[in-house]
């Protein structure tokens, strides 16, 4: 890299990219080398862009050694898919707002980034720009006293409706929000934020609304976010409507107006800056930085400071990870609230993984076991996903778990109303990997626990599932006012109809039942019952998380599964937090781990988790993790990652190969050898 300029390149120069150039032009750290365009011949280039090389293609600027930096302009459903490339290619990111569709979207771009050490930027050039700094000054000097409300709006009207204009567009993410509503969330969380001494502040609660024209995009959108401290803001946006623009801040002994806030009150080269005060006697003041430096220059020495000091991100005020992820969460509750999902975004579209590429087989990090009963390997992990509820934000999840080699996948009749099971469906049929992998159904749970609801919810999940069987079966609660008979039989008919094809049992059974359930079988010739899920981790639950949970981590159950070599598929694997810092003999602030889990024994196996991690180079949740895998009994961890970054910490303990004596001395019955 040149060490006095960082060499720029343009993906996609369009009409924003024209102002990022200028910016470049004028900034202290930066010098515009080369675009990626798609169609290298169109008129004018070479005469807006002057002095930069005009490659064919955006894989052609990512492979080239002479550009340092790529500034993304494509629209918005290309973020992801260029950030990450460009991540992979080494390049350092300054991507336009928004940074991504979502924040599940914008996530995976900075685990890319995280990954190859690189910058990622997402380019709110009003974040750098004096005037906001000076804004966030005068909040914290009391001026007005105690901010109270915040209103903010960026509205214009479009001619009429285009449906050809990217805003207009559904299959381009079009409308308000996601265009044009990040500029009135992203100011309302810094100055919430600014109130209170913070960097930026999140809302508690936020509600939306919006008209969705013609083409199913917003037009015109309003939201109120309320924040912890009291602070509610009104943001509004709109591409049909004509709106003031201007940013109010309300404080306890006056109010703060600033017009166009993100051109500083000026156009896309200049903006002077212009803050309005107006004290409680209605005097106003009116101040000005005064700035005639070229209105993106500031984004463009922002990003080129941090990259020149080996930093992943802006510093602030500057849009850091989590300041952009913050202002997504926001626009995803308010897309969701109005009913907002493109087409792009559903399963029948979204083909490919995030990074734009078909998924790929053969993945080996995570290693594949046999299991009784089963026709084919299973990951030693089995993948959880219940807290997602679009297709968009789960496929990332699934498609790098799959990619990793995990082909084990938990569902369960109750799991998101039925959401979690036509996820998985409609992955399965989507990447068409159904007969690659292991599906885990559950069923009758409480208080629909009876055997004539296994059959009838069973019919339900496989079609949400889109498949003809599941692979290994649960029943998700007991009810031991039913002779276990009943339920063995119901399983065995569904095993003899097809829609089982493996293992059934239960989950969140006791001992006694499976015994008397096992022996009914063999008494009466029917499929016995060859699996369990069962709560199982270092730590031993003391107290049920929920009602009619069944832990299997005591002394005598583990002298169970051992002797009948009973397969567990163990949920709450990593002991709910147990094992991070969340947990300690001074903190009692989680009612849940204090109650589930604080015991002086269980602090011992922490206290030797820590010490083993220490030794290791890991960390106390990975030896957790691995203690459940290296049981002397086929052990299969259910795992729950939100993010890439927890899925890929997850498979960290696949590397420690614990033996006997580890396991007795992690739990209090020997040393390590």
């Amino acid at each position: 890299m040149n060490a006095e300029k960082i060499r720029w390149g343009i993906l996609a120069p369009g009409g924003i990219a024209k102002a990022f150039a200028g910016g470049v032009a004028g900034s202290r750290t930066g010098t515009l080398v080369a675009l990626g365009t798609r169609d290298p011949g169109r008129p004018g280039l070479a005469e807006t862009f002057p002095g930069a090389r005009i490659l064919a293609g955006y894989d052609a600027l990512l492979a080239d050694p002479e550009v340092d930096a790529i500034y993304i302009s494509t629209p918005h459903p290309g973020h992801a898919e260029w950030a990450i490339k460009a991540a992979e290619a080494g390049k350092h990111v300054l991507c336009e707002k928004p940074l991504a569709l979502t924040a599940f979207e914008a996530d995976a771009i900075m685990h890319a980034a995280r990954k190859a050490g690189t910058f990622l930027g997402e380019a709110f050039m009003y974040r750098l720009h004096p005037q906001t700094l000076k804004l966030v000054e005068l909040i914290q000097s009391g001026l007005i006293g105690e901010v109270r409300m915040i209103k903010s709006s960026f509205g214009f009207a479009m001619p009429g409706f285009m449906p050809e204009h990217r805003l207009y567009a559904n299959d381009l993410a079009g409308g308000g929000i996601l265009d044009v509503g990040g500029y009135p969330v992203s100011m309302a969380r810094l100055v919430a934020g600014a109130a209170i001494g913070k960097p930026f502040a999140e809302p508690d609660k936020v509600f939306g609304v919006a008209h969705l024209g013609q083409s199913g995009v917003d037009e015109w959108a309003s939201a109120l976010l309320h924040f912890p401290d009291g602070v509610v803001a009104e943001v509004s946006c709109s591409i049909s409507l004509n709106q003031d623009n201007v940013l109010h801040i309300l404080g306890t002994r006056g109010r703060i107006e600033v017009p166009d806030f993100w051109f500083a009150g000026g156009n896309r080269d200049v903006g002077l800056g212009r803050i309005d005060v107006i004290t409680a006697d209605g005097k106003r003041e009116t101040i000005s930085v005064n700035e005639t430096r070229h209105l993106y220059s500031f984004e463009v020495d922002g990003a080129g400071e941090a990259i020149l000091a080996g930093r992943q991100e802006f510093a602030w005020p500057g849009m850091g990870w989590d300041d952009s992820l913050g202002t997504l969460r926001v626009l995803d509750k308010w897309r969701a609230a109005v009913g907002l999902e493109y087409g792009i975004e559903k399963a029948e579209r979204r083909v490919n993984t995030i990074a734009g590429r078909p998924l790929r087989s053969g993945g080996a990090t995570i290693p594949k076991r046999s299991i009784p009963g089963l026709a084919r390997p299973t990951s030693v992990l089995a993948l959880g996903f219940e807290d997602f509820r679009t297709f968009s934000s789960g496929a990332i999840l699934l498609d790098a778990f799959f990619e990793a080699g995990g082909n084990l996948f938990d569902t369960a009749y109750v799991y998101g109303a039925g959401y979690t099971e036509k996820l998985l469906g409609d992955w399965l049929t989507n990447r068409g990997v159904r007969e690659q992998s292991v599906v885990i159904g559950k069923g009758a749970h409480t208080p629909l626990c009876y055997p004539d609801m296994i059959g009838k919810q069973l019919s339900q999940s496989l079609d949400r599932l889109r498949t003809d069987h599941v692979d290994i079966y649960f029943m998700h609660r007991d009810n031991i006012d039913v002779p276990v008979g009943e339920f063995v039989d119901a399983m065995d008919r569904e095993v003899k109809a097809g829609r089982i094809r493996g293992p059934f049992g239960g989950s969140n059974w006791t001992m006694e039942r499976m015994d008397e359930a096992i022996a009914y079988a063999e008494r009466t010739g029917k499929q016995k019952p060859g699996a369990l899920s069962n709560n199982f981790s270092l730590a031993e639950m003391l107290e049920p998380i929920w009602p009619g949970c069944v832990t299997s981590s005591t002394d005598a159950w583990k002298a169970w599964l051992k002797a009948r070599q009973m397969p567990n598929f163990a949920w709450s694997s990593q002991g709910r937090g147990f094992f991070t810092e969340r947990a300690g003999r001074d903190r009692r602030d989680d009612e849940e781990l204090v109650r589930v889990w604080y015991s002086e024994r269980n602090f011992g196996r922490r206290d030797r988790a820590i010490e083993l991690a220490r030794r290791l180079g890991k960390s106390p949740i990975h030896v957790a993790l691995a203690y459940v895998l290296a049981q002397p009994f086929p052990s299969v961890p259910l795992i729950g990652p939100r993010r890439l970054d927890e899925l890929d910490d997850s498979l960290k303990a696949l590397d420690i190969a614990l033996s006997p004596d580890d396991l007795n001395w992690l739990d209090g019955a020997g040393l390590v050898s």
